[in-house]
């Protein structure tokens, strides 16, 4: 009704799953990044989790546009089936001949199998989408990784996205399906927006909709954020609301009263209190999917659902520790519960023994000078920041951090291991074991490390260009992706590999621009170095 009013082509707010409205955030960039990721990948399975209206069938719909021609897609969005009826679902999606009125099990998958190896030999690629699969039974899973056990030298034949709420994270997490877990090529947890994103959101998607008005003043923007919490479905809900209040009102733009009413009438009480235990789900279910600790206050009536996520950490003062629950993980009280300096060692030098423990996990001794001209002699970079875990996990090189004790004394530490429920760290000479909620408050976030340097002569490649630049780009893409590297001396930075460094660079965090600049070269030159110093393996972030 006030599409008119307001001078809208459409509705700005509908929860219709149109990629044309998809605000690419940069958690919902990365959750994209993951799912092309998965389609050109070897086979197997991918992941993508989030809160119920985060945005998982919408980015779906923006991977559709962007499949390649020689992909084979069905999408199945329905899979509350038996086996039987999977497999048959399956089969009318690709278009499969089966013997009419057919219930065995055996002759769906032979049936399926068939296909799929015809479809290889024609060079196409088969790819499974299943939306809400939290609803997938334990046996249709089994039944589903039995399906990816077809496979050639180089790739498994059917590659297949799982898109499902919170809970499917928690499934997978079962001891009987750890087989599957374990085939989970890449995986990703779509969580909330932030303040800031829920503002660029609701003025992309009015954009779209054919306004640059102000509709929604920026004052009110984070009242908006508080009640919808960051998550899209209940943002467009109360957003089409509003917008229905202040046309009914005659006014030109939503005030802070019609929003106020917007969320009465939306959760049913003035307080919006339902909107609590979206956003807290979100949050847990983010850390145990991220292996990550978490300590919360959670109010009284949400205890149900902190309790099956989480661990008491204190009974006197009613706060949980949400940690991720795997099978014979490390108890957290075996680990101390602060980082603290050796006595016997004199504080002062703790930034020595610090880049001795770093030069020695690259096989060097530090020279006790300079750092970074002593790294440059190695072909190594000095690189310093500020930031969290999830970037070092991203670099995956041993980091000296500078840490605090609990006096506030700064002292430098280096990591050397990270894993889903602890750091371990050289410092001064000895050996330390640190649960990662602890490390939060005792890391000031400032990390140094090094990286090896690109043996390329230009700063930045560019589309179109060819040369032995563009032939290191072409091979560093080969080795991440698990192929072997061509030796084409003539190689062209081609539209395929611009495709590849875009999806790199989403994965990484990095602007999708396709340009390979200083910043793409050193992650793509740490992503393929199969001999430098690692935080972990890829399997163990898994």
């Amino acid at each position: 009704m006030y599409q008119g009013y307001f001078g809208l082509t459409d509705a700005p707010f509908s929860i219709a799953p149109d990629p044309r409205y998809l605000y690419m955030s940069q958690s919902h960039q990365e959750a994209l990044a993951h799912l092309l990721y998965g389609v050109n990948g070897g086979g197997g399975f991918v992941l993508l989790t989030g809160e119920v209206g985060a945005g998982k069938t919408t980015i779906c719909r923006c991977l559709l546009e962007q499949i390649p021609e020689s992909c084979d897609v069905a999408y199945i969005f329905n899979p509350k089936q038996t086996v039987a009826e999977l497999l048959s679902t399956i089969c009318a999606e690709f278009g499969i001949a089966c013997p009419p009125g057919n219930t065995s099990v055996k002759v769906f998958v032979d049936c399926i199998n068939a296909y799929l190896l015809d479809a290889h030999a024609r060079g196409r690629h088969t790819v499974l989408i299943i939306d809400e699969a939290q609803n997938l039974s334990s046996d249709v899973l089994e039944q589903m990784r039995l399906l990816t056990n077809l496979e050639t030298n180089q790739r498994k034949l059917l590659q297949i996205i799982l898109l499902g709420q919170p809970e499917l994270a928690v499934m997978l997490a079962r001891p009987e399906l750890r087989q599957l877990a374990q085939r989970i090529i890449a995986r990703y947890h779509l969580g909330a927006l932030t303040r800031q994103e829920v503002a660029a959101y609701v003025r992309h998607r009015l954009e779209v909709s054919g306004t640059q008005r102000r509709l929604f003043p920026t004052a009110l923007m984070g009242r908006l954020y508080r009640l919808s919490g960051g998550i899209p479905r209940i943002i467009n809900v109360l957003c089409d609301r509003a917008l229905l209040g202040a046309y009914v009102q005659g006014r030109e733009r939503v005030d802070r009263a019609t929003l106020r009413q917007a969320a009465r009438e939306v959760f049913h009480h003035p307080a919006a209190r339902g909107r609590l235990r979206p956003l807290l789900a979100v949050l847990l279910v983010s850390a145990i999917v991220a292996g990550l600790y978490l300590t919360v206050t959670p109010p009284s009536h949400l205890n149900p659902l902190v309790k099956r996520l989480a661990y008491p950490l204190s009974q006197q003062t009613g706060k949980w520790l949400v940690i991720p629950k795997k099978v014979n993980a490390k108890p957290v009280a075996d680990l101390p519960a602060k980082l603290e300096w050796p006595a016997a060692e004199p504080v002062t030098r703790s930034r020595a023994l610090a880049y001795t423990a770093l030069f020695r996990a690259w096989g060097t001794e530090y020279q006790g000078k300079d750092e970074c001209l002593q790294a440059e002699t190695m072909g190594l970079r000095c690189r310093s920041g500020r930031g969290g875990l999830d970037e070092l996990r991203q670099l995956n090189r041993p980091a000296v951090l500078l840490m605090r004790d609990h006096q506030g004394h700064e002292f430098y530490a280096t990591l050397t291991r990270l894993d889903n429920q602890s750091a371990t760290f050289t410092v001064g000479t000895e050996t330390r074991q640190v649960a990662l909620g602890d490390l939060a408050e005792q890391w000031s976030g400032d990390y140094a490390l090094l990286l090896r340097m690109p043996p390329v002569s230009s700063r930045k490649i560019q589309p179109g260009e060819s040369g032995p630049d563009v032939l290191w780009l072409a091979s560093q893409l080969a080795q991440i992706h698990g192929k072997a590297a061509g030796a084409n001396p003539g190689a062209l930075f081609d539209e395929s590999m611009v495709r590849q460094v875009k999806q790199f660079q989403l994965i990484q965090g990095l602007t999708p621009d396709g340009v390979v600049g200083s910043q793409t070269m050193v992650r793509l030159g740490n992503a393929a170095d199969l001999t430098a110093p690692r935080l972990f393996h890829e399997q163990e972030k898994k």
